[in-house]
């Protein structure tokens, strides 16, 4: 097994968390020395700029803002699970299976694909998971970020920019981009110790997470540690139907299939350092480990299929994966001020993730009775190693009345993905059920480097218009070279009221995932088991099948909106248009008798066909993003807060590439993105969300109120053996609810997600995704099928 974060480890670090908390000053975090709390958090946003004053009302472009507490609003312990909570233009959908997207789950903004989203940490480039989701998820295809990899409890606050960024920081930013702030100094009031604990209402599902963010000052004032842990189990749940295909099997009307939240075992640990090695210049460093395991099932194989061994499994088996996701990153720098006012900073960036996914309750149906029932299927790594320059000043130009923003740096990028194969027995024949392994021609390591350059500029021009401009040049050694850029321009009409606007042009490098994952499954096609390949393009029977070398995905990006401050309300809105070319996704499996003659005539025999990555789609999504707040002081009877959000987007397909030349010239047809897979771009979201919230505090008391509304979605289903069945899922409103009390440092939390149990609409009988109605509930729902969720939770502050 692979190198895991040692439970005991963790445990004893939460341990003595706590128990150092029993000495420490009692304070609250976050109450001034009046013992009020402050009416907002600091709205200094650093992501989107290279200024030092910009703040979020101020902001050329639109950016959230989640806090601390915003992040124990509901009893969710997911990061990416409660950013969609909080975010409407984010989208998490709960994948039940599909081999390991279950544990490693993507977000999404803007309904686009999650590897169009960039994931930074303090401002840094956070890594890729090792895992390409393949089967049929949304954002089939994309190896992005794993959110759920940073603790919760080192979290300080969350910026989300909603705008195209790749001029300012490189690859995947199409959509926007997701910068996590970490907690830091030591102070009182800045330390947290706690435990959730919470199940189902349906029985099932039992969870508890505990966590913990101690800092404590190094050389007197001159720096800083923090150590943030976090460890916790989630049992799964099981929304499967029960099983009346077979009247003659001796499972008839049990529950075979299993469908729902996977079981989860997490151990998280971040440290996050800053030392004055003199005046103004800093060093600063974080590192992380995280590991998380669960299960993920297959579809369920009947006692007399041909994917069975009767004497092993006589009633039938439902193959299990093992997954596990060990994740580990280290960011180190040296920033600073000159006396002339110049900034800079110069860091390293590693990052690495491992994936296995070992099948258990299983079989190789080609081992016979011989096979055994568990596997090693081998494993999947995903490294990054970055090197940064950025420098920047505030320059006095003559004829403008305020100072130029210049700030420019260099980025040298180096990216390496590799497959471990696995077992002989896990790729014999068929392979191990539920997820073959890893052959030794699917094994190797493939690396690429990049270096990029950028510069921007920003001003506050007048007193009432700023602008910004950035631009950034990238060398790939793969694809080769792109540049991008943006210009942004806010304009204050009045002290309350402006209107902004941003064009660019961004762009998303090609995952090595994309080019050289390489895997061979058998897929039931008309009825008849076949080997399906997927196949690098690099291959050569990819090639012959017509794949190309993959370009770099390219985006035309424009926003534009408007901000109104009027006393205590606050309204935002911004509409958008995103247009990508050379769109990278799986091309539909290439298979039958025509093309398996075809390749025996090329000289690849035995093939009976596969997919490959194509820069196939060329989209536009439009969309407008509304959110206002309000603040009531009641003087004597609390402090009253509302908030109000709403997205809506669409994704239309403008073109889809040609069939390749060499398929044509032989009378074959590739059907490039099928219809089922057009309906995970263009409708696999939901295509509006609204999140209200109100939060009402009095003395102790303070309670917290969530209605979210997921607007509908569709699933297309195999226009050929299922005409008739593609299905559009109604909108489903959700309501959360907690309440707190505070006794002297402790918080007593107990609140319900889901409070009237909602669900989403059922497949229609006969569906495919129904599975003969064992599996009920639509696979990517944006919020599950679990239903009602209750918990608890106490912490300590000091």
């Amino acid at each position: 097994m692979p190198h895991v974060v040692p439970r005991r480890l963790v445990l004893s670090a939460l341990i003595a968390t706590l128990l150092a908390s029993t000495a420490a000053t009692a304070q609250d975090a976050g109450i001034d020395a009046q013992g009020k709390a402050p009416t907002q958090l600091d709205s200094v946003v650093v992501t989107g700029t290279r200024s030092v004053n910009r703040s979020q009302e101020s902001s050329l472009s639109p950016i959230d803002i989640v806090s601390a507490k915003d992040l124990q609003s509901v009893g969710d312990t997911q990061l990416g699970a409660v950013l969609s909570r909080l975010i409407p233009s984010l989208n998490f959908p709960r994948a039940p299976g599909n081999d390991g997207s279950g544990i490693v789950r993507p977000a999404a903004l803007r309904g686009l694909s999650p590897d169009q989203t960039l994931v930074l940490v303090n401002g840094k480039r956070w890594h890729t998971t090792a895992l390409l989701n393949l089967q049929g998820a949304l954002g089939r295809g994309s190896a992005p970020a794993d959110l759920n990899s940073i603790p919760i409890s080192a979290v300080d606050h969350i910026e989300v920019l909603r705008d195209g960024a790749s001029a300012q920081y490189g690859s995947d930013a199409i959509a926007g981009v997701i910068n996590v702030v970490l907690k830091g100094a030591a102070k009182p009031g800045g330390n947290e110790a706690s435990i959730t604990a919470g199940r189902y209402s349906a029985g099932d599902g039992k969870q508890w997470q505990g966590e913990a963010s101690l800092g404590v000052p190094l050389g007197g004032d001159k720096g800083w540690a923090r150590l943030s842990v976090v460890d916790g189990h989630a049992d799964a749940t099981n929304r499967g139907g029960r099983d009346y295909r077979d009247p003659a099997s001796p499972v008839y009307g049990e529950r075979t299939q299993r469908i729902g939240e996977p079981d989860i075992t997490n151990h998280q640990a971040l440290l996050n350092v800053q030392y004055a090695l003199a005046k103004d210049i800093d060093f600063y460093a974080f590192a992380s480990t995280s590991s998380r395991e669960g299960t993920s099932p297959a579809l369920f194989r009947a006692y007399d299929s041909a994917r069975n061994v009767p004497s092993i499994y006589p009633n039938g088996f439902l193959p299990l994966n093992d997954v596990q996701s060990v994740d580990s990153a280290l960011v180190a720098g040296v920033r600073g001020t000159t006396g002339s006012g110049w900034r800079w900073d110069i860091s390293g960036n590693y990052g690495r993730n491992h994936v296995s996914i070992d099948p258990t309750h299983t079989l190789n149906v080609d081992l016979g009775a011989a096979s055994p029932t568990s596997f090693n299927a081998g494993r999947l790594i995903a490294t990054q190693k970055a090197f940064d320059v950025d420098v920047a000043k505030d320059l006095s130009v003559g004829w403008l009345q305020n100072p130029v923003t210049l700030a420019f740096g260099v980025e040298y990028l180096y990216q390496r993905y590799g497959i471990e194969a696995g077992d002989a027995a896990s790729y014999f024949g068929t392979g191990s059920q539920g997820f073959p392994g890893f052959q030794p021609a699917d094994a190797g390591y493939h690396s690429r480097h990049d270096v990029a350059e950028y510069i921007s500029l920003e001003n506050q021009l007048t007193d009432k218009l700023s602008g910004s401009l950035a631009v950034r040049h990238e060398d790939y050694t793969d694809f080769g070279k792109t540049t991008s850029g943006t210009l942004s321009a806010r304009y204050d009409f009045t002290d309350t009221f402006a209107l902004r606007g941003t064009a660019g042009t961004g762009f998303r490098a090609p995952s090595l995932a994309q080019q050289f994952y390489t895997t061979t499954s058998t897929n039931v096609i008309g009825g008849v088991p076949t080997q399906i390949r997927n196949f690098a393009v690099t291959d050569a029977v990819a090639r012959a099948l017509g794949a190309e070398p993959l370009k770099a995905e390219k985006s035309h990006n424009y926003t534009l909106g408007a901000t109104y401050l009027p006393g205590d309300w606050t309204f935002s809105l911004d509409v958008y248009q995103i247009t990508i070319g050379n769109r990278v996704v799986p091309s539909e499996n290439l298979v039958g008798d025509d093309v398996q003659a075809y390749l025996t005539s090329q000289g690849y025999a035995n093939i009976q066909g596969g997919s490959y990555f194509t820069n196939a789609l060329k989209t536009r999504t439009r969309g407008v993003d509304l959110s206002g707040g309000y603040r009531l002081d009641l003087g004597n009877a609390g402090l009253w807060q509302f908030t109000a959000a709403y997205n809506r987007n669409h994704t239309s397909i403008l073109s889809v590439a040609a069939n390749p030349p060499q398929l044509a010239q032989n009378g074959l047809e590739l059907v490039r993105v099928g219809h089922i897979a057009q309906g995970y771009i263009t409708d696999g979201a939901p295509r509006d969300k609204i999140a209200l919230g109100s939060d009402y505090s009095l003395g102790d008391w303070a309670f917290h109120g969530t209605l979210t509304r997921y607007g509908q979605f569709r699933q297309n289903q195999d226009p050929i053996s299922n005409p008739g069945y593609d299905q559009t899922f109604p909108s489903r409103w959700l309501l959360d609810l907690s309440a707190s009390y505070k006794v002297d440092s402790w918080t007593f939390t107990a609140g319900v997600d889901n409070l009237t149990n909602v669900y989403p609409q059922k497949y229609k009988a006969g569906s495919d995704g129904a599975v003969g109605g064992t599996w009920p509930y639509p696979d990517y729902s944006p919020f599950g099928y679990s239903g009602r969720y209750l918990y608890t939770r106490v912490a300590y502050r000091w």
